[in-house]
């Protein structure tokens, strides 16, 4: 004798839609409620430069800044950020140019596989804007939520150090002019 039970039908998934400022453009989303924030970002939005790590918040590979300061966007629900100002990697800089510590991470080899890099630099670039003259155990204390297995921080800390020590560190750089 066969048992068969009944299975009730899904119920449909609540969604939130949401408006925010995702890289200085106001956007509009709209998305399953339970989502995160970085799985509104990279599934819904395309931005995948900001990177799915542990998803416990332990890594800090998935840091944006959220209304300027750093978040572990695993850690944040989506539908909580309605009228925030969200900054990925793909904002910190302006178009067609290099934010200065993009540059100084290439300068001092501060990125070797690139996966924790996105988050370290938002990292620093917050905390650059918040003192741009940081002392390097202020360096490394901020960037103490990001995890990296490649560089041993060195290079970080000295690359966060030279744009601290340039005049106008936090300013990104433009692109150059056109040559008529």
């Amino acid at each position: 004798m066969s048992m068969s039970k009944l299975v009730p039908a899904p119920s449909p998934v609540e969604r939130t839609t949401l408006g925010f400022a995702v890289n200085d453009e106001e956007t509009t989303v709209s998305f399953p409620t339970y989502k995160t924030l970085l799985e509104v970002l990279r599934e819904e939005l395309g931005l995948t430069g900001t990177k799915h790590g542990c998803e416990l918040g332990e890594c800090g590979a998935c840091t944006v800044l959220l209304d300027g300061a750093p978040v572990l966007s695993c850690l944040v629900l989506a539908a909580g950020c309605a009228g925030s100002k969200v900054t990925t990697i793909e904002g910190l800089a302006p178009p067609g140019g290099l934010h200065p510590l993009q540059r100084a991470f290439g300068e001092h080899g501060a990125a070797q596989c690139g996966y924790c890099t996105p988050g370290m630099l938002l990292t620093g670039a917050a905390l650059l804007a918040r003192d741009p003259c940081p002392s390097r155990q202020q360096i490394r204390q901020a960037i103490a939520g990001n995890l990296c297995r490649c560089t041993g921080y060195q290079q970080i800390c000295e690359a966060i150090a030279s744009v601290a020590a340039a005049p106008d560190a936090a300013a990104p750089a433009s692109p150059p002019e056109p040559k008529p």
